[in-house]
Formats: structure tokens, C-alpha cells, sequence
């Protein structure tokens, strides 16, 4: 960042403490790279999570020790008695979701149903936290489309820490509709949480000003809660959901054979048609759902699932290295046959969209009052008393978020429901296959602005837009809207 010496000449004292402030944490947002992954030795079988009734469900957060494969024993948080990560919650389309939900950790935490439809009671929103031994009645109408949805924590300032130390688990919305497909189903359809983490001081969260200035990144990338994971597969077609549950790191999900997914799902459910893809670039918070056929691979042979190299950003996407391994282990034959179409996906017309909003996501950085980076929306920082933005209920509005003048990748993520993306100018200037259909969190890479269209829920009540890069979102970088 480059300022005029005459522009600081022209500032009284305070103002200019302030801006060499913002210009020193301006230029740390270039100059910090993510710390590197170092690759496991992938032998340690996959842990998948176990599923659960979403009708009548119990699930308590509490603390523990973790083993990550091969005796790895880390300290870690856990929903529903695991040890670390929580069980798959499974429902249908349009039944009632019930949970009690209990609190045996040592301080105040919640459960955001990341991507779902629900009441503002229920959505877990910053300041709704249950106390250390106490206990929340999660139940609302399952509205969404059937997909792969999950749940994390969403205190306010410390949505990081516990979602880093282990907190998070799947919430899969099903339906006759999409049963009638006959996609791969029960061992054949795999949940991937893929999430980075420091297992040099185990799953301890301290992190330090380039942390807070670019996102947490870990040496060590982990698969369900598993290190080095490597999953036997056999010839025959596989659904795998994945989802970016990382604090900051984004993952360009390909093959090391080569061979091209078949994306079939987004955020917010199954496409109207498969795409063909080599590769998927997923944020943190951002999910996609893909078969993968084994059928032209001999048995005993074995591959990856990597990250590869990407553009666009200083602060990430230098580096390759693989996630997971797939062992070809056994000859099987399926009778599956890829639909032409899945799901017809109701397209927003802008037509209908009665306001526009922009939000610039590009401010500098600063110190807080506590001495926490603070990012901004709007150059305002989250205050849980404020109405920032007040929509009409049911009706459609365009927003953009515009990155044009910033340095951070910023994925942006809505509460309360799903919306379509419209445009990309600047950077990539262009849509993502995996940005067609609903979604719930959307990437803007520096110099770019991206608009979206949303149709808001009927209800009432205030929710919260903000960052996925979860630092960004503990410094600040949420704002309240209000549906009336």
C-alpha cells in the first residue's frame, strides 16, 4: 500500500497514528503466507461419523481426547459422545427436527445450522449461547432442499476456537424425490469434512497477529477427524459430499488420476443436471456433492483425492498435497446409471428483486481495543445491539459484495437461507460450475465483486451475514439484518 508522505503531513495526531496503524496491517495482509502442509503417511482408515435421527436426537458438546489414527491422541471437543467432530444428522424433507442439546463444556457455546431455514431462535445466532451445564431445545421444520448441510458453534469471538478444536457435524436432508434417483446410498454415500489443523501443540488455539490478519492454518490436513486417512473403495460408483470445514484454508478438490468429478450438489442441494468438472475450489463453509467411479481402476491400485494449485490469492494456493487416499480394494459390479437430470433447481428472476445493496468487504484492517485484528463490512465491525440492514420478509433482493479493493479472500456467508449467484466482475470474472444452484456462502477473491439474489424467508427475526473465514468473523466481520 503506497501513501503519499504529504497526505500523513495533512493529519492531526490521532488521525495519523490511526492511519499508520491501518497501513501496517494493510501491508501484513500481502506479506503473511499460510503456514504449508507437511503430508501424512495415509494409512490410518477413514473415520466416518455415525448418523442419527434428526426426529428425536440428544447431543451433548463436551471435551476429551481424540485419537486422529495411529495413536495420535490429541485434546479435542465433541458433539454426541465422539470424541472429536459430532454424528451425521440424518432427516427428511418437511419432518420436524428435534434436538436437545447440552452443554458440558467449561464456557458458553451454541449450535448454527449452517445453511437450513430456520426461526431466529433457533438459528444460533452470536449472543443466543447456553452456559457451561446448561441445555437448548433445537426444534424447527426441515424447509430445505435435499443436501448436505451441517452444524458448528457460533458464539460471538469464539466461533473460531471451537470450531478449530473440533466442533462440527453433517446434517443431510433427504426425500422421496431424490431417493427415486437411485444415487449410491448407504456405504456408498461418504461424508468429507476436510479441515486443517496445528497438531504440533495438538489441537490447542492460540493464534497470533498473522493468524488473525489472514485466517488459522494448519501444517496437518485431517479427513473426519482422521489424519493420513486412506479409504478401500471397491469398482463401482461413489457419492461423496464434501465440505470445507477449515477456519481459512481453501481446498482445489481433484483427482491425482486425472479423472473428472461429476458434480451433482451444491450448497443447497442436488443440481438440475450432473456437470462434469476436473476440479472443485471450495471456502470454508462452502460444500459440493460429486460421484466418483472406481470402475476403471484394477484392484490394488490406489489414488488421491488433492488439492491443487490455484491462482488469485497472495496469501494461499501455492501449494499441491493430497487429502486422501482411495485403495482400490475390491472387484464389485453396480448397476447405477447417471440420471440425465436430478432436481429442478427454481431460478430467481432479478426482475422480481425490489432492492439493492452493496457491501464493501475491502476495508483495511485495525487494532481493536483489545488489541484483536478487526475486519469490517462496511467499515463497521459486529455489535449484537445494532440494526445494520432491515429486509421486507418473502421478498427478493440483490446484494453484492465487493472485494475490488481488498487483499483477503473473503467467502460470504447468509443466515436464514439460500440464495442464487449472479455475477463475478474483477479477478476471476466469471461463475463457478459449482456456483450454479443454491448457496449459502459464496467466494470473492480479491478484486473481484460478486452479486447474489435472495428470496428471504417468510419469518421474522434477526439474523447475521458475515466472513466464513472464521478469524475474520471472531474480528469482527459480521453484520445483524433484520426480516420484517
Amino acid at each position: 500500500m503506497n501513501i503519499p508522505i504529504k497526505f500523513f503531513s495533512l493529519l492531526p495526531l490521532g488521525s495519523l497514528l490511526l492511519a499508520l496503524s491501518m497501513a501496517r496491517c494493510h501491508k501484513m495482509d500481502v506479506s503473511v503466507a499460510a503456514r504449508a502442509v507437511a503430508e501424512k503417511t495415509f494409512s490410518n482408515p477413514l473415520a466416518v461419523p455415525p448418523i442419527v435421527d434428526g426426529k428425536n436426537a440428544a447431543m451433548e458438546a463436551k471435551s476429551g481426547s481424540a485419537d486422529l489414527g495411529a495413536g495420535l491422541i490429541v485434546n479435542a471437543l465433541g458433539y454426541g459422545g465422539a470424541p472429536i467432530l459430532g454424528p451425521t444428522i440424518r432427516i427428511r424433507q418437511d419432518e420436524q427436527f428435534s434436538l436437545i442439546f447440552s452443554n458440558g463444556l467449561t464456557e458458553a457455546t451454541n449450535i448454527h445450522w449452517h445453511g437450513l431455514k430456520v426461526p431466529a431462535t433457533q438459528d444460533g445466532y452470536p449472543t443466543d449461547v447456553t452456559a457451561p451445564g446448561g441445555s437448548f431445545q433445537y426444534r424447527f421444520p426441515v424447509k430445505n432442499r435435499p443436501g448436505t448441510y451441517w452444524y458448528h458453534p457460533h458464539p460471538d469471538m469464539a466461533t473460531a476456537s471451537q470450531a478449530w478444536r473440533g466442533l462440527a457435524g453433517f446434517f443431510l436432508v433427504t426425500s422421496p424425490e431424490e431417493e427415486a434417483l437411485g444415487l449410491p446410498s448407504g456405504q456408498y454415500d461418504v461424508p468429507l469434512v476436510v479441515q486443517d489443523k496445528r497438531l504440533d501443540g495438538g489441537l490447542a488455539y492460540n493464534p497470533n497477529t498473522n493468524d488473525r490478519t489472514i485466517g488459522m492454518f494448519g501444517e496437518s490436513v485431517l479427513v473426519n477427524g482422521t489424519a493420513g486417512p486412506v479409504l478401500e473403495v471397491a469398482t463401482r460408483t461413489y457419492r461423496f459430499r464434501l465440505l470445507n470445514g477449515s477456519n481459512a484454508r481453501i481446498y482445489n478438490f481433484a483427482l491425482s488420476s486425472g479423472a473428472e468429478f461429476q458434480l451433482i450438489g451444491t450448497d443447497g442441494g442436488l443440481l438440475s443436471s450432473p456437470m462434469e468438472v476436473p476440479s472443485i475450489l471450495l471456502s470454508p463453509g462452502e460444500r459440493a456433492e460429486v460421484l466418483i467411479n472406481f470402475s476403471n481402476q484394477p484392484v490394488g491400485s490406489e489414488l488421491y483425492l488433492q488439492s491443487n494449485a490455484f491462482a488469485g490469492t497472495e496469501t494461499q494456493g501455492k501449494q499441491a498435497f493430497h487429502i486422501l487416499k482411495f485403495k482400490v480394494a475390491r472387484q464389485e459390479t453396480d448397476n447405477f446409471t447417471l440420471p440425465a437430470t436430478l432436481m429442478s433447481v427454481e431460478k430467481i428472476p432479478e426482475s422480481h428483486s425490489v432492492a439493492t445493496r452493496s457491501f464493501n468487504i475491502g476495508h483495511m484492517m485495525h487494532h481493536g481495543g483489545s488489541g484483536m485484528m478487526m475486519h469490517s463490512i462496511d467499515g463497521k465491525t459486529f455489535n449484537a445491539s445494532r440494526r445494520d440492514e432491515v429486509v421486507n420478509a418473502g421478498t427478493v433482493e440483490i446484494w453484492e459484495f465487493d472485494n475490488s479493493a481488498g487483499t483477503e479472500i473473503h467467502p460470504m456467508h447468509l443466515h436464514a437461507g439460500q440464495f442464487q449467484v449472479l455475477s463475478r466482475t474483477g479477478g476471476r470474472s466469471r461463475l463457478e460450475a459449482w456456483e450454479n444452484g443454491w448457496k449459502d456462502t459464496v467466494l470473492a477473491f480479491p478484486g473481484e465483486k460478486v452479486k447474489i439474489i435472495i428470496r428471504f424467508p417468510d419469518f421474522t427475526g434477526k439474523f447475521v451475514f458475515h466472513c466464513h473465514n472464521l478469524e475474520h468473523e471472531d474480528g469482527g466481520m459480521m453484520l445483524n439484518y433484520e426480516i420484517q
